[in-house]
């Protein structure tokens, strides 16, 4: 969601600031602006709509000054317009604000402060806690900062300068992720990596209640009241190449076609072939306490549920274990009955999803043991489990999630091989899943390399205003994601179901107009989706079918169809789901959307 990034040291800020926000736009935002302390005071800028609007305004008139805030939003109090943009500045004009998260408290605080003779410009709760620092403000903008956060509630990722401490910066975290860069003789504070690599590898990730005061000779950290927090230095370990769109014309192409590589990345060093089963190290359980497990639920929002409900049929088929898959909006609100012996798998590509830390963290205070399934390294639910692993897919920029979840799927078929291998899956049937996950990258190669016929195919979906998509088993989760990633990315509305289900409300839907995808390998439950795509021919639906190679049965009944390799039933979801992401984009370029950044979405969802 929205990107913070803090800069002090010598070199101009504005420029620094705006090429750190340009590296941020992936996140989803609907503003930006840069408030910069120089001599002559506070210069603050910003613009509603995207950041070149930014850039714009300020072309001509270039804040100077060494010490500055950036930020882009995305609207939650207040409609996305210049007013409401970020920084936000106190009563006196002296300190500047800029905030990831909500202020569930704002509404008191603001009565209050208009009582005292506070007038408001904006509708933001960022604007209460800019005025309410100003208050508290007494010499020293660290302990203001820290007086007023004893006061909110709510979730927070703030960075905050002041025109008479121009040589300090402050920023502090709870809920929403901050990164400290540390550079040579320069500080820097932002949401997440991206913005720093440029500039330096070595970060301080902060935790809940944690702040840093930045100046331009060191820095520290601290709590909310006196006590001095010693934290480790950590190396970022990948490059800015890898964020970078590599002549591809958009980053969710580059980050679909490099699934076959993301995928060898979240398997190498796991697979035991000999014994057939995984070496999973991070979970930090023994063979004991695996065993002892009775129940697994699965928390996750969005691409990553739908990995999750792939992971409950591959568990529970394998592992012979009890699973849930549960939305971790929903998860704490519902007295959910978890004990010592339910393992609660959280899923999570940018490890900070406000909903899911949230579910996790409610799982532990009621004794279950925790795992993450996470892709960056350092990341609030990384640091927060009790185990776990990294999918290791690399960075992932586009919006609509796309190698994460194949990552995410393949970090569950190694959970389950290790499970499974400790209660009655047979070595020769583990050998066999491994040998079938080791061939899944060169398949998905091989799907990739016909990316020509999924354009032809988006052409019939273009001009449509609905579809339906269609999945038996394994493969159902799998259109759930397909029209998911349609909606998201296209704005066409899709809904996926399960095709037994479609005779049961969705079956009046169907006419000539509109489009029905049916994902249908050959699997066991083969011969009843040939049956359903036959209800759907007999009412005039058109027919698009992702099918297994030489499937003459589904070739004869479909309007058009896309063929897979072979694999294992449990893991045809990895195959399945690439033509489906394909479809998905070329349909989103043809109509002529922002692929990289659908509207009113963000990368990375750190509120509630």
């Amino acid at each position: 969601m929205c990107g913070i990034v803090g800069y002090i040291g010598p070199k101009q800020a504005t420029t620094l600031l705006l090429e750190a926000l340009r590296r941020m736009e992936y996140r989803g935002y609907d503003s930006a602006g840069i408030a910069v302390i120089n001599g002559t005071g506070l210069k603050v800028r910003k613009a509603a709509g995207k950041l070149s609007n930014l850039e714009k305004q300020v072309a001509g008139d270039l804040p100077r000054g060494t010490v500055g805030i950036g930020h882009t939003r995305w609207a939650t109090h207040g409609a996305p317009t210049t007013p409401n943009a970020h920084p936000h500045t106190d009563q006196s004009g002296r300190i500047a604000l800029i905030h990831n998260g909500i202020i569930e408290n704002s509404g008191s605080i603001r009565k209050a402060l208009l009582k005292r003779g506070h007038t408001f410009t904006s509708e933001t709760d960022t604007e209460v806690l800019a005025h309410l620092v100003g208050e508290l403000y007494q010499g020293s903008l660290e302990e203001a900062v820290a007086a007023a956060l004893r006061e909110v509630d709510g979730a927070y990722g703030i960075a905050v300068i002041c025109t008479e401490e121009p040589d300090v910066l402050v920023a502090a975290r709870n809920g929403s992720p901050l990164i400290v860069g540390i550079g040579e003789s320069e500080r820097f504070v932002a949401s997440d990596a991206s913005p720093l690599l440029e500039h330096t590898r070595s970060v301080i990730y902060l935790d809940d209640g944690e702040m840093v005061i930045l100046t331009r000779d060191g820095y520290r950290v601290r709590d909310l009241e006196v006590k001095h927090i010693d934290k480790p230095v950590n190396q970022i370990d990948w490059d800015l190449a890898t964020i970078e769109r590599g002549g591809y014309e958009h980053f969710m192409l580059k980050e679909i076609c490099e699934q076959p590589e993301s995928l060898a990345n979240t398997l190498r060093g796991h697979l035991l072939e000999d014994e057939g089963t995984a070496r999973v190290a991070g979970l930090n359980l023994t063979d004991d306490e695996l065993m002892s497990v009775e129940r697994i639920i699965i928390t996750a929002c969005g691409t990553s549920w739908h990995s999750g409900l792939i992971g409950e049929y591959m568990l529970e088929e394998l592992a012979r274990v009890p699973v849930e898959v549960e939305y971790a909006s929903e998860f704490r609100y519902r007295n959910p009955v978890v004990n010592d012996r339910t393992l609660v798998v959280g899923i999570s590509q940018s490890g900070e999803t406000a909903d899911t830390l949230a579910a996790l963290r409610e799982a532990r205070r009621r004794g279950a043991r925790t795992i993450g399934l996470v892709n960056v390294v350092g990341s609030t639910i990384a640091r927060e489990v009790d185990g776990g692993t990294y999918l290791h897919a690399g960075p992932e920029v586009g919006v609509a999630s796309t190698k994460a979840f194949t990552s995410q799927v393949a970090a569950l078929a190694l959970l389950t091989l290790r499970i499974g291998r400790l209660r009655n899956l047979s070595i020769l049937q583990g050998r066999q899943f491994i040998q079938a996950l080791t061939s899944l990258p060169a398949q998905i190669e091989q799907i990739l390399s016909r990316t020509d016929e999924l354009k032809v195919l988006a052409e019939r979906f273009f001009t449509g205003n609905n579809a339906l998509y269609l999945g038996r088993g394994v493969n159902f989760p799998v259109a759930l994601e397909g029209a998911l990633k349609l909606k998201e990315i296209s704005y066409i509305h899709a809904e996926g179901y399960p095709a037994a289900e479609m005779k049961h409300g969705p079956i009046a839907l169907i006419d000539e107009n509109m489009p029905v995808v049916f994902i249908a390998p050959r699997d066991a439950v083969h011969s009843k989706i040939v049956s359903n795509i036959e209800e759907v021919k007999a009412r005039g639906g058109k027919v698009l079918a992702i099918c297994s190679e030489h499937d003459t049965e589904i070739e004869r009944l479909a309007d058009a169809t896309f063929t897979i390799p072979q694999t294992l039933d449990l893991l045809t979801p990895m195959l399945t789901v690439v033509p489906l992401q394909l479809l998905s984009y070329y349909v989103a370029v043809r109509r002529g959307c922002n692929v990289d950044q659908p509207r009113n979405l963000a990368k990375s969802v750190t509120v509630e």
